[in-house]
């Protein structure tokens, strides 16, 4: 089956490799993935085929679009991505359009993927389902009422299906959507998507990287890193603490978007005991491998922690609502402490860390590779992969 995937990240990567996992899945299919954001260095699949859009990217605020391109005008952007998005559908003719977000989101985009929408629904030439991909929980905007209208017009228009990768037992999209009873077309949880730890790996990583039996291991990431800086500040200036010099190893990951001078100021503070990256190839192994995971609290990083069953310190993001919710609702099923402003100044944040490793110190040291079952479902790509195949 011929599916065309449409993936359009903005700020960070999570929505990137949330689809990355879903496609990695759909091994039987012909892949063709769209995207038009800012590149992301990652081997893909060799069912899959990448065609990239001219970049489009949007600022801290969500508020401005602008062309990655610094030569090329927005406009003449976007009548360049509306023409190719069109001529894509028409040439591949796909027999599904998976589109990540859209139109719960995204609406900036709407210039191109409304012309697409109303093509594949008017042209005699085309069979073509469309289902929307959506993680779990949706940003607020500022006119609900008419953001949640709109979303249901485009739903009942255009599309057949909306997969929900969540798992129902924790979070609902009704919990974060008021209209959900006005969508006619069926609502399908999938389950979390996430990849999971090769168990055998962690324990090798964990043998490799720790100096000795009673070193524990602590892994911070910040996503992409358009946003973390402040709280990877925070952990490698709790790390110079006398206690924790001795106590812990840290694995630190600024993401490919940090700014120049945040992750030259991160990779100045590498040392014998501080290792800095941009990026791990095995994440999630990694994070099995770790006593503690510091971190926002984003889709991807939340769903490779339950994967890990780390226990983590998160501290999330404060524009809206979703990073704080999806942190309380996982609480219920891993050890998770939500991070305050107040406590990422360093003592405390010093504190806080040697707290929670003694604390699973004294469960057992090995306890990453005593990997029980995962309550939650957490097979969101196998099951997103197995609709598409009975239903499409």
């Amino acid at each position: 089956m011929k599916i065309l995937v449409y993936c359009q990240h903005v700020l960070g990567v999570g929505h990137f490799f949330r689809t990355l996992e879903i496609i990695k899945a759909l091994t039987s299919h012909d892949v063709v993935l769209v995207t038009g954001g800012d590149r992301v260095d990652v081997k893909l699949p060799d069912h899959v085929r990448h065609l990239e859009l001219p970049g489009l990217m949007m600022d801290g605020t969500f508020s401005n679009l602008s062309s990655i391109d610094s030569e090329k005008k927005l406009e003449d952007v976007k009548i360049e991505r509306k023409a190719m998005l069109l001529e894509i559908i028409k040439e591949e003719n796909p027999a599904l359009f998976l589109i990540e977000l859209y139109p719960f989101g995204r609406k900036a985009f709407r210039f191109e993927l409304t012309p697409a929408l109303e093509y594949i629904k008017a042209s005699s030439s085309i069979n073509c389902k469309v289902v929307c991909s959506l993680r779990d929980i949706l940003v607020e905007k500022e006119n609900q009422r008419k953001h949640e209208n709109r979303v249901v017009s485009a739903l009942n228009t255009w599309f057949d299906a909306v997969l929900v990768h969540s798992d129902p037992d924790l979070i609902k999209l009704d919990s974060t959507f008021l209209l959900i009873d006005k969508i006619k077309i069926p609502i399908v949880y999938t389950g979390f998507v996430t990849p999971l730890p090769d168990v055998k790996k962690a324990k090798q990583i964990r043998a490799q990287i720790r100096s000795g039996e009673n070193q524990s291991l602590v892994v911070a990431s910040a996503g992409g890193g358009n946003v973390g800086a402040p709280l990877l500040k925070a952990v490698v200036q709790a790390f110079k603490t006398q206690p924790l010099q001795n106590m812990a190893r840290l694995y630190l990951f600024t993401g490919p978007y940090m700014d120049k001078k945040d992750r030259q100021y991160l990779h100045g503070c590498a040392d014998s005991n501080i290792t800095v990256k941009e990026f791990a190839d095995d994440f999630v192994s990694l994070l099995a491998a770790s006593d503690l995971s510091i971190s926002m609290a984003g889709y991807n990083t939340c769903m490779n922690i339950v994967a890990a069953k780390t226990a983590c310190l998160v501290w999330p993001f404060s524009q809206n609502r979703e990073q704080r919710q999806r942190a309380c609702q996982i609480a219920k099923f891993i050890p998770l402490t939500i991070l305050e402003d107040k406590d990422i100044a360093t003592l405390a944040l010093s504190q806080l860390i040697i707290k929670t490793l003694e604390a699973q110190r004294t469960k057992g040291s090995d306890k990453a590779f005593k990997i029980k079952d995962v309550k939650l479902d957490i097979n969101g790509a196998l099951n997103t992969c197995n609709w598409i195949g009975v239903n499409v």
